[in-house]
């Protein structure tokens, strides 16, 4: 199974806690604020957006809160506000390399907290560069395997551009040059593909492995940043193996 696909495990299993803790409904009201000011509010002509509401609907999110949301992306009245995403890099226990993006409207504010969580699990913040050389940016798009053929999946992504095609049974991911987003996205739109989750995200060139008790140590820095209000994701280098995947259904 391949590392994102390992991380979609990890973040399905951890999908509930997620939701008590009442954090849900932040992080899709700024995902679909920065999809609406990216691409406009219109989620026929904005892939991104149409994704984003989709997940906010599933999670039930409130309707007057998904207005808000895209009222404020695209400037609308009083709901307008100035978010900005951020890529801020760092290193967690062990070295990781971390890439950490933020959507927020006080910077001061983020960086503070990203740094006290670092500190605090033994890592650090890093000069820009320094750790962004680690990864490469692509497009990714996860649908649900039980409603599609992996093969033809594989076969339109394919002749769209896409450089992996992978599934772990419950999803197919596809993974491609970030150019290749709007080929695929039209291409699973004309199909009527049930896309469940679609966007950018940061892939390492080379994964660092760590013993299991360390790797669950990165883990659980890894989730007290992502319980930050202005983190959206966090990407990582680290190797996560089959034991630890394992270990969290215990």
């Amino acid at each position: 199974m391949s590392g994102h696909n390992k991380w979609s495990t990890i973040k399905r299993k951890k999908g509930a806690t997620d939701a008590k803790r009442g954090q849900i409904f932040t992080r899709l009201a700024k995902e679909i604020t920065m999809a609406a000011r990216d691409g406009g509010g219109d989620p026929n002509m904005n892939f991104r957006l149409r994704i984003s509401l989709e997940k906010a609907r599933a999670s039930n999110m409130p309707k007057d809160s998904i207005e808000r949301a895209i009222n404020r992306g695209t400037g609308v009245g009083k709901d307008a506000e100035q978010f900005e995403e951020i890529t801020y890099e760092g290193y967690g226990p062990k070295g990781i390399a971390l890439l950490i993006t933020c959507v927020t409207e006080n910077r001061n504010r983020t960086i503070a907290d990203l740094r006290h969580t670092l500190t605090k699990a033994g890592g650090n913040m890093a000069d820009m560069g320094s750790v962004a050389w680690q990864f490469n940016r692509v497009c990714f798009f996860e649908l649900n395997a039980s409603k599609a053929n992996f093969d033809a999946v594989f076969e339109l992504a394919a002749e769209a551009g896409a450089e992996d095609v992978d599934s772990d049974g419950e999803t197919i991911s596809i993974t491609a040059p970030v150019e290749c987003f709007k080929g695929i996205s039209d291409k699973l739109r004309a199909g009527k593909y049930e896309v469940q989750e679609a966007g950018m995200r940061y892939i390492p060139n080379q994964e660092s492995e760590l013993s299991a008790e360390d790797t669950l140590h990165v883990m659980r820095c890894i989730e007290n940043l992502e319980d930050l209000d202005d983190v959206q994701n966090v990407y990582s280098n680290l190797s996560i193996s089959d034991e630890v995947l394992a270990s969290l259904d215990n």
